[in-house]
């Protein structure tokens, strides 16, 4: 018997959308699996560790298990393929010959990391590309030129001085155990804020930035997250999780903080103006850079431009250096020969450091040479990442298509045995000049190399100096052997649960 006409028409829609929406995913299905087919030849030049069918290789780029990523390393010492999920690879660099001819290009950062902090800061010259990137590299460069990094070092000289004298406070003639890193954070945090922003917090005596400080800590972890899981990396299921909630009051926390730095800033420059004062301030610093090169030509930087570029440099500035003058300091307590060292060179240069200057920085080769070292051990940005905007031919003869996402494994290259001897171990002596003809000029890479270097590796280097000298002058530092650090996953190698030294003050 035949249906009624009334159910008839109501049945007939449904029948329809349901063969639509089988067929759409019938269709996105052999996408997928036309996509995976298409990896996996683009890849079958270039073995590497056997992926789980469904989640790939993601386990590996956790930062708690470098050991187990140490060993793929050492088995595939050029380059090897890393599966997150079933269709989509990430292809991984840890030659120094690979990493020339990668980082002699021009290719575009990798949506795979830099879209994620979109949310988070903006597209600054972080994550721009192209012209617009070319454009705002040039009008940002001039802040960190030498002339305007001589007249920081008196600036960061004071901000390591108020850390040193909460540890004073802390600390007698006998060794104390110390977290030093939540100090160097906060440190690091005042030094960023007087020198490119010329602005007194105050934070390392209050507690008014904690959640500014912590905003920043927890935003690199949920953006790491994002980029590790491939179901995260999906925005329609992304925005159904509690991360993505929290990433948007995290940003939030971050743009009212850039917004009430600019704001002050153009209300001080316009009650001077009104009120006459043409006295020039004791030094530039990025925002007065800025802010110039957007009255020159309006057009070639926004208010947009300005709030993210602002947000680049609070959140990158601050979350690298901060990590390196923390594992310098593990690492000299570690080894107390090359500390001694450090310290005998410094105290020849600095006398009691009372005061000090550029051109003393210059002059502390040994313990620059240390720098260096622990850079290279734990290199704090783990790795860059392009998306190959052309083919790309490797020394060997072997050749990835465009469009390939390629991460260039900084820790990779760095502890890859074919590169360095004992990789694992502490030597200072890797970097003496005699020893610089011998490597490869790009087996040390720590601030990238290249047209897309980092902008502010001399201000990164500048301050690491500073604070390590006046620290090393004042205090001894030893390891606690029952609480070695570990590292968190994060886009920012940092210290899970902190670094605990014993610190005893010099007399």
């Amino acid at each position: 018997m035949e249906s009624p006409w009334l159910e008839t028409r109501w049945e007939r829609p449904f029948y329809l959308a349901f063969v639509f929406f089988l067929t759409l995913g019938l269709l996105k299905t052999i996408k997928l699996y036309l996509r995976r087919q298409q990896l996996r030849r683009d890849l079958r030049a270039f073995p590497g560790p056997t992926p789980h069918w469904f989640t790939g290789n993601q386990e590996l780029l956790q930062r708690d298990k470098l050991e187990e990523l140490e060993e793929v390393f050492k088995k595939y010492q050029c380059a090897f393929p890393i599966w997150i999920g079933p269709f989509e690879a990430f292809f991984y660099i840890c030659d120094p010959e690979y990493a020339k001819i990668f980082l002699s290009r021009t290719d575009p950062k990798s949506k795979y990391l830099y879209k994620f902090l979109i949310p988070l800061i903006g597209e600054g010259l972080l994550n721009l590309h192209g012209p617009k990137w070319f454009q705002h590299r040039r009008i940002l460069t001039p802040v960190f030129n030498f002339n305007m990094l001589k007249s920081y070092v008196k600036v960061m000289a004071q901000c390591v001085n108020v850390m040193l004298g909460k540890w004073e406070k802390m600390c007698g003639t006998s060794d104390t155990l110390v977290e030093i890193f939540e100090d160097i954070v906060l440190m690091s945090m005042d030094i960023l804020m007087k020198c490119t922003f010329s602005r007194e917090t105050n934070c390392q005596i209050n507690s008014s930035h904690d959640d500014y400080v912590r905003a920043i800590s927890e935003a690199s972890q949920i953006i790491f997250k994002r980029m590790s899981n491939f179901l995260y990396q999906n925005d329609v299921i992304f925005k159904f999780t509690p991360a993505h909630h929290r990433l948007q009051k995290i940003a939030n926390i971050l743009h009212q903080y850039t917004e009430l730095i600019i704001q002050d800033r153009r209300k001080s420059l316009r009650d001077k103006k009104e009120q006459g004062n043409t006295e020039k301030r004791k030094f530039q610093d990025l925002l007065d850079v800025i802010l110039s090169a957007q009255a020159e030509n309006g057009n070639s930087l926004s208010d947009t431009d300005l709030h993210f570029e602002v947000n680049t440099f609070m959140v990158a500035g601050q979350d690298t250096v901060e990590g390196s003058i923390s594992w310098l300091l593990y690492h000299l307590a570690q080894n107390p020969e090359h500390q001694e060292r450090c310290r005998e060179e410094i105290r020849g240069i600095l006398g009691d450091g009372s005061s000090i200057t550029w051109d003393q920085l210059s002059e502390m080769s040994y313990t620059t040479m240390c720098i260096k070292e622990s850079l290279r051990l734990i290199p704090t940005v783990v790795a860059i990442s392009r998306e190959l905007s052309k083919p790309i031919t490797f020394p060997d003869g072997r050749s990835l298509p465009a469009g390939m996402n390629v991460f260039l494994s900084i820790w990779g290259l760095h502890h890859n045995p074919a590169v360095w001897e004992n990789p694992k171990v502490f030597d200072p002596l890797r970097f003496s000049p005699e020893n610089y003809t011998k490597r490869h000029s790009h087996s040390f890479l720590p601030f990238s190399a290249g047209p897309r270097n980092c902008i502010g590796q001399h201000f990164a280097m500048t301050e690491i100096k500073v604070a390590i000298a006046l620290i090393l002058l004042r205090f001894k530092v030893t390891p606690d052997p029952t609480r070695p650090p570990s590292f968190s996953s994060r886009v920012i190698l940092k210290p899970k649960n902190g670094i605990h030294l014993y610190l005893k003050k010099i007399s």
